[in-house]
């Protein structure tokens, strides 16, 4: 599932991490993987802006403007007028619309 890469707020800083693991495991789109006890970025693009992974790493390493993004925009929609607005691209905010 892809939303609108190019605008992701997504920040990871690996010389802070010290391998705890909460954001591979809490990450519903696995934007985190572990490798040799430390936590990777793998696939920023994937990431939603949940701020799940923010919010669980107690060292912060990762940063992230929760409830921006398409995600958010899609959600908005659904949940009051029906309208979605990503800020972006109407194409790839239909294409998460049909996912979520």
């Amino acid at each position: 599932m892809r939303y609108l890469e190019s605008v992701v707020t997504l920040r990871f800083e690996p010389d802070s991490c010290k391998g705890c693991g909460l954001c591979a495991d809490v990450c519903p789109h696995a934007v985190f993987t572990m490798v040799n006890k430390r936590a990777v970025l793998t696939d920023r693009g994937a990431c939603m802006e949940c701020g799940a992974c923010a919010t669980n790493c107690e060292h912060g390493a990762i940063s992230v403007r929760a409830g921006v993004g398409c995600a958010a925009g899609v959600l908005a929609g659904v949940g009051s007028s029906g309208e979605v607005s990503c800020g972006g691209s109407e194409s790839a905010c239909a294409t998460a619309r049909t996912r979520v």
